[in-house]
């Protein structure tokens, strides 16, 4: 950013501590000698320092990247070096020093925080927005897509996972209902896979030619049988999952946008009992009796609440949930989980300062995961909302190959934060780069290989675009608006084997650290871009905007 401004002529205002440096460490003589030069440098410029839009009093233009206070941290030092470097004979610290009381027409800050609203004018332009968390936190976003379908004609269960907020007690409560109907869904699908049948329509890909590929999110590793499982086990299991499916099915028949629908067959089974038989079913291999009755009601079941549930052919029938903290980032406090218990007692016994009391998210895990992106899109007004797509992005692997049966983070959480800590495991694909990272057009090759090569652009694209709009609009009433600010944010997306993609969470810092060859160029593309847009487009509409779209304008 800094480089880039630079080269418009834009004067950045850093830090105090640069104009105590400058005093102490320049003479009074040599101090009004690099003023001089600095003045006859600004007169031969002309429009590179002074403001390009004219006026009768000329401005100095002037950026502000904000800095923490002194002392620095290692990441500034760093930073310094590298600009002094940059800068060998200081005229830029000069430069900042001699406009160090005017105010900034232009602020990059990492946080809104950091910027002071009192120093602002109208047309000052800002990199936040406030009051984003309703839809750039877990919890508010959670939250916001609950709203939803009071503001549009949009279902948040066609592409954002079945969320809910464990600090409320009806929602907590919601959450054990829901996992109680899908474990039992879950045994119905292991009961017919167990009697050799697979439901039309939820068939996994073939494996055979395309070898051990990442994409293949069903693979199973062999668990050990229950001791003893010989023998069919739990022959009123499967009778009980029909019962509380064909219940839910009647309950969905009836459901409208009041969700104050009540759970079917709360109390007709002991579902303590229930789940620790399915769990051994699932998770250990004990057996099932199916009759060829039951069996048929199975299949006609599946079959009717696939035509329900918009999230069925992505559950799978391991029944795991990912549980998050509701305001963290960078994959701090994630973990998977399969059993009731475990979510209930994790979000209750978690001590990390990073996480509030209560502030906790569990979401339905994609079980028939296909792979995970990373994109930007900025909102330059939220009255009329505008937003701009940008048109390139990349995916992201783990340094472990995908299991179900291992849920451990180097197998399930992309994040870099993450995954720098673990090297790649010998048994991942060949074809994963050694720095995890691959660009949308190597995916859109892979796909074209496996004969889906019209998936991307018909499927995956609008979907992604679908969602954020949704994602904004349910979220727009409760954000801090203010005109001539924009802000950068990044969508994570999860990709199902069907293509369809699911929006995880949008970030309102999304990373410029380039990890990898691919994102070293895209998060350069990025910046150049999104500067482009908001600043070089107000002076000339026609200019070039780079890979940014726009695709909503209200």
């Amino acid at each position: 950013i800094r480089k880039l401004l630079r080269a418009r002529g834009w004067v950045e205002r850093k830090p105090p501590r640069v104009g105590r440096q400058l005093e102490q460490h320049c003479g009074n003589q040599q101090k009004q000698q690099l003023q001089r030069e600095a003045r006859e440098d600004g007169e031969e410029q002309g429009e590179a320092v002074l403001n390009p839009r004219g006026g009768a009093q000329p401005a100095l233009e002037i950026t502000e990247l904000l800095h923490s206070p002194w002392p620095p941290t290692e990441e500034e030092e760093e930073e310094e070096e590298e600009q002094c470097e940059e800068d060998p004979s200081g005229i830029h610290d000069l430069m900042s020093y001699l406009v160090r009381h005017r105010v900034p027409n232009f602020v990059w800050a990492d946080y809104l925080s950091a910027v002071d609203p009192r120093l602002l004018e109208q047309d000052h332009v800002v990199n936040h927005y406030a009051r984003v968390g309703a839809f750039t936190t877990k919890e508010g976003l959670c939250l916001s897509l609950q709203n939803l379908p009071w503001i549009e004609q949009a279902d948040p269960n066609t592409f954002f996972p079945r969320c809910y907020r464990l600090g409320t007690t009806d929602e907590r409560e919601a959450f054990i209902d829901d996992f109680r109907l899908t474990a039992a869904r879950s045994l119905l699908k292991l009961a017919l896979e167990e009697a050799g049948d697979r439901l039309m329509g939820t068939e996994q890909p073939p494996s055979s030619d395309k070898g051990p590929g990442w994409h293949i999110s069903h693979v199973s590793h062999p668990i050990p049988s229950k001791a003893g499982t010989g023998s069919p086990l739990y022959p009123q299991l499967v009778e009980e999952a029909l019962e509380v499916c064909e219940q839910h099915l009647g309950v969905l028949g009836h459901q409208d946008i009041d969700r104050g629908t009540p759970f079917p067959c709360r109390t007709c089974i002991d579902w303590d009992r229930f789940l620790q038989d399915y769990y051994c079913v699932a998770h250990e291999g004990a057996g099932l009796v199916l009759s060829g009755a039951q069996r048929e009601r199975c299949q006609d079941l599946l079959r009717r609440l696939a035509e329900q549930l918009p999230q069925f052919s992505m559950e799978g029938k391991l029944n795991v949930w990912i549980l998050k903290p509701g305001a963290a980032s960078q994959g701090r406090g994630i973990v998977c989980a399969t059993r009731l218990e475990e979510v209930l007692r994790l979000a209750r016994g978690c001590t990390a300062p990073s996480v509030q009391e209560g502030k906790w998210v569990v979401q339905k895990y994609l079980e028939r995961l296909l792979t995970i992106f990373g994109r930007w899109f900025v909102v330059t007004d939220w009255k009329p909302l505008t937003v701009w797509f940008y048109g390139d992005c990349y995916l992201r692997f783990c340094s472990r190959p995908f299991s179900l049966h291992c849920l451990e983070r180097a197998r399930h959480l992309c994040n870099v934060s993450v995954q720098k800590w673990y090297k790649t495991s010998p048994d991942q694909d060949p074809r994963v780069p050694s720095d995890r990272v691959w660009s949308s057009k190597q995916f859109q090759a892979y796909l074209a290989w496996l004969g889906q090569a019209d998936a991307w652009h018909q499927v995956i694209v609008p979907g992604m675009k679908a969602a954020i709009l949704s994602a904004l609009r349910s979220a727009q009433d409760q954000v801090g608006f203010r005109k001539s600010s924009f802000e950068l944010y990044g969508a994570d997306f999860l990709v199902g084997e069907d293509c369809q993609p699911w929006l995880l969470e949008i970030n309102s810092c999304p990373t410029m650290s380039p990890s990898s060859a691919v994102t070293r160029r895209l998060c350069a593309n990025v910046q150049r871009d999104t500067l482009r847009l908001v600043l070089d487009r107000k002076d000339n509409p026609t200019c070039s905007i780079g890979a940014f779209e726009l695709i909503y304008k209200e």
